[in-house]
């Protein structure tokens, strides 16, 4: 799974490849819709002290023709120097590969992807020995998507769309229409679901459409062990009425409870051992009794 914004950004491509097509589309590059795509070693470097790292090369084979890399760089904003290390990725994995290489920049704002799109020469009075020339997919290209039926068609792309609108108002709305189309999924896909509900959560980070995002989750199911928002929402409403129900049990019965037993079950996270503590709260004779792991103090009344 993804750990952080940057990572996010290319890490889709890597684990959805669906989404070339759509990308690829939207940059006016054909690719057929059969390609097979494989992960290969983003390591580019040659000796030490160099420390060159790609973010992404995916090998594409597609069914019209020879094979290509696709370097995959994320890009938040503009670095000094990154046209080098583009105009080297692209020399180094052509003469290592011996295979064309293609050069895509994810970004998520138009200052960054009208300098990522280059060109990028190197040369000197007045030749040119290399010029770079990057895909850019970033606001000013990719669609909109605000419709969740649009959204469901084509899920990897919609997401996408929302990581590279984040800082547009437009986001709350391509938020919500990924929300509904995830929430239909979840009935025939929900590791599909998962996946992208999760991954939203993570990439957005705490920015606004973050925000707004996990927002969006509190109101609908979880997915358990991933520690998400939602399954964190869902578990403390779970603990809290499981704490209620034991201390509820406990007062009908006229069992004394003390604030020391009232704290440790309001404050308990294990939803196997409050389900334990319930079932006890029906026999025991004192609070206290109720944590006793062996069951020994729960009697049954007389």
């Amino acid at each position: 799974m993804v750990t952080s914004a940057h990572e996010g950004m290319h890490r889709i491509f890597q684990e959805r490849p669906e989404i070339l097509g759509s990308v690829f589309e939207v940059l006016g590059v054909p690719l057929s819709a059969k390609a097979t795509v494989d992960a290969v070693t983003t390591d580019v470097t040659e000796t030490r002290p160099l420390e060159r790292r790609v973010d992404t090369v995916l090998r594409i084979g597609p069914s019209d023709g020879e094979d290509f890399l696709l370097a995959i760089e994320s890009q938040s904003g503009r670095v000094a120097g990154k046209e080098a290390s583009w105009a080297y990725y692209v020399a180094y994995l052509q003469a290592k590969f011996r295979l064309p290489v293609l050069l895509l920049v994810v970004c998520q704002d138009g200052p960054t992807a009208k300098w990522a799109a280059g060109p990028f020469d190197c040369g000197t009075r007045g030749w040119t020995a290399l010029r770079v020339y990057p895909l850019v997919a970033g606001p000013d290209n990719l669609p909109v998507i605000t419709d969740a039926r649009t959204a469901a068609k084509n899920l990897a792309l919609a997401v996408l769309s929302a990581l590279a609108h984040a800082r547009n108002p437009d986001c709350d709305a391509i938020l919500e229409a990924i929300s509904s189309a995830l929430q239909e999924l979840r009935e025939t896909d929900p590791d599909t679901a998962e996946y992208f509900f999760d991954f939203l959560e993570v990439t957005l980070g705490k920015t606004p459409a973050g925000e707004k995002w996990n927002r969006i989750m509190s109101f609908v199911s979880y997915f358990p062990g991933r520690g998400t928002v939602r399954e964190t929402a869902y578990l403390e409403g779970r603990t809290e009425g499981e704490a209620k129900g034991i201390l509820s049990v406990l007062e009908v019965r006229g069992i004394p409870v003390t604030d020391s037993v009232r704290e440790r079950i309001t404050s308990c996270t294990d939803l196997d051992r409050m389900d334990t503590w319930l079932e006890r709260s029906r026999t025991v004779e004192r609070a206290e009794d109720l944590f006793d792991e062996e069951g020994t103090a729960a009697k049954p009344i007389s």
